[in-house]
């Protein structure tokens, strides 16, 4: 706290308070908030530690009357409090609501870990999905319904299955994701990791040089919501479909861990035309089946439709 008390030893002699020290303490005896500090503890302050402590009182004024002219304090964001100290009259700085909030804003943001995600989702929220009597559809609606639903019923610890979006570009399924994970966020407290999936396939691919492979992968199927954004996007190879989605979804499985999903493909086009095809042209039908029970046990599908709204004017 030096700061603070070379600041009020400057405010003292600027005030020159050893001629005008009388003066100066009606006004801070006269103040509300000491007047019920004082008022409060009076079977406890005694006269003198009214006289020792007037410096604090004085502090405490001061303050005050910086942050009502919206004036810089000795400790932006917090305001000052009188208290009772070991049998003395001092000052403590308390957050205000406005540094609270901004902490809490903060805190919510940091809950939702996006991986080659678009910016818009970081703001993207459940009241500002887009539907309108003109452009809503009936999935459209739905899918929306669906997400608060899980939203407001999520409870963590208890299994709930995610959703499985799909659609053509541009209807919203990326956004709402983002609108989930930032609801859940901020009523829930619930960490969520959002990823682009095939950017994520890119990643994994090159941490085999580092040797950072299973700490990646690790770090994604632990998450306690997963959203898998773009699934099927790109073909996959063996490697990526079964030693880094499927090893992810299957712990995923086993432990009953949330997951989400966007995709343009129904889960039956994602398993015949993705999932059950290598880069390489090779089929392998069984293995892809393998992959759908387990997007089929953690998620639940849901069609959105409806024009692109990146178009929309």
């Amino acid at each position: 706290m030096k700061s603070l008390n070379e600041s009020l030893q400057g405010i003292m002699r600027g005030k020159n308070i050893n001629t005008n020290i009388a003066e100066l303490m009606k006004k801070v005896m006269a103040d509300s908030d000491v007047q019920s500090f004082l008022s409060a503890n009076r079977d406890q302050i005694t006269k003198e530690m009214v006289r020792s402590g007037q410096s604090k009182l004085y502090e405490f004024y001061h303050e005050k009357q910086l942050r009502q002219r919206g004036e810089a304090t000795v400790a932006p964001g917090y305001s000052p409090q009188l208290v009772l100290n070991s049998g003395q009259i001092d000052v403590t700085y308390v957050p205000t609501k406005q540094l609270v909030e901004q902490e809490r804003q903060r805190h919510i943001k940091r809950l939702v870990q996006s991986i080659n995600m678009p910016k818009f989702i970081q703001h993207a929220s459940l009241d500002d999905f887009y539907i309108d009597e003109q452009h809503a559809t009936a999935t459209r609606t739905a899918a929306l319904k669906a997400a608060v639903d899980f939203t407001e019923s999520y409870q963590p610890g208890h299994f709930q299955p995610g959703l499985y979006l799909y659609g053509n570009f541009g209807v919203g399924k990326t956004y709402l994701l983002g609108a989930i994970a930032n609801e859940l966020a901020k009523t829930k407290g619930v960490a969520t990791t959002m990823m682009h999936f095939p950017s994520f396939a890119v990643e994994m691919r090159n941490s085999i040089k580092s040797n950072s492979t299973s700490e990646k992968l690790a770090a994604v199927k632990k998450a306690p919501i997963l959203m898998l954004d773009d699934i099927g996007a790109d073909a996959m190879s063996k490697w990526v479909r079964d030693d880094v989605l499927g090893i992810i979804l299957e712990y995923r499985m086993q432990e009953e861990l949330p997951t989400f999903f966007s995709s343009n493909f129904s889960m039956d086009e994602l398993a015949a035309n993705h999932l059950a095809v290598d880069t390489q042209g090779d089929r392998e039908p069984l293995k892809a089946q393998r992959i759908m029970e387990r997007i089929k046990f953690l998620s639940r599908e849901m069609p959105m439709t409806g024009q692109n709204l990146r178009n929309k004017g």
